[in-house]
C-alpha cells in the first residue's frame, strides 16, 4: 500500500519546520526546462513517459538506464545530460552549502510528543524511516484528524492512495508517483508493510538473490524521490524470527529484507506493545539519534 501526503498550510499543526522559508518550486528544476536548453519537446515528452519529471531526477539515472527509453540513442542522451547539467549542480559543493541544504528538511510530527522528541523534532523529509514491530491496530485517519481539531473530509482529500499487487506493480506506482510530485508539494510517503509482495513473489533460496535485487531497485527509488522532491518516506516492515539469536536475547525478532534494507533506511524504529494500550518505540538504528525509547502516545 502506497499513500502520499500533500503539503498544506492549514495543516501547520500537523508539522514541525525547522528551515528558513523559501519556495517550493526552488528544491527542483522541472524537466521541460531542458527545451530552454536545446533539447526537443519530443525527448521531453519521452523522459516523462519514463517517469521522469525534473532534472535532478534525470541526473540520479545512470546513462545504460536512459538509453533504454524507446526512441533515446546514446547520442540524444550524452546531449540532454549535458543540458541538465548546466540547470542542476551535482557536483562538488562546500560545506556550508551543505548546511543550507539541511535547512530545507521538515520534520513532521507523528502527533506524540514522547515520539517527536525521541526522534528530535519528527519524521525528517530528504530521508527514509523505517518502523517494525509488533501488530496492533492504529488509529483511523478521521480519529486522528478529529483530535487535531481538523476536518476529516479536507484530510481524506489531501491524502492520495494506491494499492500495489506485485512487486512490480509496486515500482511502476512509485514511478507514476514522480509525476504528481513535480506538479503539487508533497511532504509525506507511505510504504505500509515494504518487504509483503517480495517475499509472496519470490519463494526460496533459489530467488532470494533475484529478490533482494529487485528490492534493493525499489528502495533506491524511494531514496531518489526523498531527496527529489524534500519528501519524508516512512516504511513499515514485517519481523522475522531470529535463529541466532540464542537464549539469552530477550526479544529474538528481527526485521525482515536482510542488509539490503538495513542500508537503505536512515532511521530504523523497533515497536513492541506495553501495558493496556501503550506502545514502546526504541531507535534501533540512527546516525544522528541516541539509543532511546519512547513510552506510550498519548
Amino acid at each position: 500500500m502506497l499513500a502520499a501526503l500533500k503539503a498544506e498550510e492549514s495543516s501547520g499543526q500537523l508539522q514541525l519546520v525547522e528551515r528558513e522559508d523559501e519556495d517550493d518550486d526552488d528544491l527542483f528544476e522541472a524537466i521541460d526546462k531542458l527545451i530552454s536548453q536545446g533539447i526537443n519537446a519530443g525527448d521531453v515528452k519521452k523522459l516523462q513517459d519514463a517517469g521522469i519529471y525534473t532534472c535532478n531526477g534525470l541526473m540520479m539515472h545512470t546513462k545504460k538506464n536512459l538509453t533504454g527509453i524507446k526512441g533515446l540513442s546514446e547520442a540524444k542522451v550524452d546531449k540532454i545530460c549535458e543540458a541538465a547539467e548546466k540547470l542542476v549542480n551535482f557536483g562538488y559543493i562546500t560545506g556550508s552549502d551543505v548546511l543550507l541544504k539541511r535547512k530545507s528538511v521538515i520534520r513532521i510530527t507523528t502527533g506524540s510528543q514522547a515520539l517527536d522528541e525521541l526522534l528530535g523534532g519528527g519524521i525528517e523529509t530528504s530521508s527514509i524511516t523505517e518502523a517494525f514491530g509488533e501488530f496492533r491496530r492504529p488509529d483511523r485517519i478521521v480519529p486522528i484528524a478529529e483530535r487535531f481539531g481538523m476536518d476529516p473530509a479536507a484530510v481524506l482529500d489531501n491524502i492520495i492512495y494506491a494499492r500495489a499487487y506485485t512487486y512490480e506493480h509496486q515500482y511502476n506506482l512509485l514511478l507514476g508517483l514522480a509525476a504528481k510530485m513535480s506538479e503539487e508539494p508533497f511532504r509525506l510517503l507511505i510504504v505500509d508493510s515494504v518487504i509483503a509482495l517480495f517475499r509472496v513473489d519470490f519463494s526460496g533460496r533459489g530467488e532470494l538473490a533475484e529478490r533482494q535485487q529487485r528490492l534493493a531497485q525499489m528502495l533506491s527509488r524511494l531514496v531518489k524521490i526523498a531527496e527529489e522532491f524534500n519528501v519524508a518516506v516512512y516504511m513499515t516492515n514485517q519481523v522475522i524470527a531470529d535463529p541466532g539469536g540464542g537464549v539469552f536475547v530477550t526479544d529474538p525478532k528481527k526485521p525482515a529484507g536482510g542488509h539490503v534494507l538495513a542500508h537503505a533506511a536512515t532511521i530504523r524504529l523497533m515497536f513492541r506493545k506495553g501495558k493496556g494500550e501503550q506502545r514502546v518505540c526504541k531507535v534501533f538504528d540512527a546516525p544522528n539519534l541516541p539509543e532511546a525509547e519512547a513510552i506510550s502516545f498519548t
